[in-house]
């Protein structure tokens, strides 16, 4: 017979684990000696010397992502465009590409890798922003810094906004799995959770079995990655309603120097 007087058992609740936020003045030094660094939103924004309210203002641009044609597993979770710049940091010059198709190896990506996927090009809104400019300047010239770069030097800058949602169930950010871009900088922007567990990020060096794992909640925090030093990947979402369902929405920069990817 139940004991209305016995204590009843500890419900287990795994919370996400908050990233481990960089402050702005240690961006540099923490992705040289590290790999990876995170900043909070409002760090993104002075970053690229914008208010905190310019970056917010393309979040409903997120809801026109046509669907991702390409998925090799079948799936409808992944909508998302793309479109490619080629940035100089030193005068601040932006000069939009020709659209054209994203490509990667298959060393980088085995899944998609060793095609040309065409995806709809960004909305002007967003692309014509000079808001867009400040922080594709700002964030090339963390890439220079990286690499040891001049600011003078080109940088080839890949956008891709992603929504990835609920449809089939389970969505999958990374389908490929933990992986490098092939690229110098690669930077995740989070734009919004709704309704959804899950979409953990891990990063792992790619010399050893030393990593670290957290869950970005805060709208446009950023997580900036070393690629030539770490792997990342996230895991997959699900709904916390499966009668609404729910997405989650980032943007994806890469900065590259030398040229963009392409089959040769």
């Amino acid at each position: 017979m139940h004991n209305p007087a016995a204590p009843r058992p500890a419900r287990h609740c795994t919370m996400p684990l908050p990233p481990p936020l960089t402050a702005l003045h240690d961006l540099d030094a923490q992705l040289a000696g590290s790999g990876y660094a995170v900043l909070d939103a409002a760090a993104l924004a002075r970053l690229a010397a914008l208010p905190g309210d310019a970056l917010t203002a393309w979040g409903p641009l997120w809801d026109d992502l046509p669907p991702d044609a390409f998925l090799k597993d079948g799936g409808r979770y992944r909508r998302r465009r793309h479109g490619c710049f080629i940035v100089t940091p030193a005068t601040a010059e932006v000069l939009p590409q020709p659209h054209r198709a994203h490509w990667q190896p298959v060393e980088y990506n085995a899944l998609h890798g060793g095609i040309e996927r065409w995806f709809s090009p960004l909305h002007a809104e967003m692309a014509d922003d000079p808001a867009w400019r400040q922080l594709l300047c700002a964030l090339a010239a963390r890439s220079a810094t990286l690499r040891g770069l001049a600011a003078s030097a080109p940088c080839y800058v890949e956008a891709h906004p992603f929504r990835i949602d609920t449809t089939d169930g389970i969505g999958r950010p990374t389908p490929e799995g933990a992986h490098r871009d092939g690229v110098d900088l690669v930077v995740v922007v989070l734009v919004a959770r709704q309704g959804i567990k899950g979409g953990e990020t891990r990063v792992f060096d790619a010399r050893g079995p030393q990593g670290l794992r957290f869950t970005l909640t805060e709208p446009w925090s950023a997580l900036l990655l070393d690629d030539e030093r770490v792997i990342h990947e996230s895991t997959p979402i699900q709904p916390i309603d499966t009668a609404t369902g729910g997405h989650r929405d980032t943007l994806v920069l890469t900065f590259r120097a030398g040229g963009f990817q392409g089959p040769a």
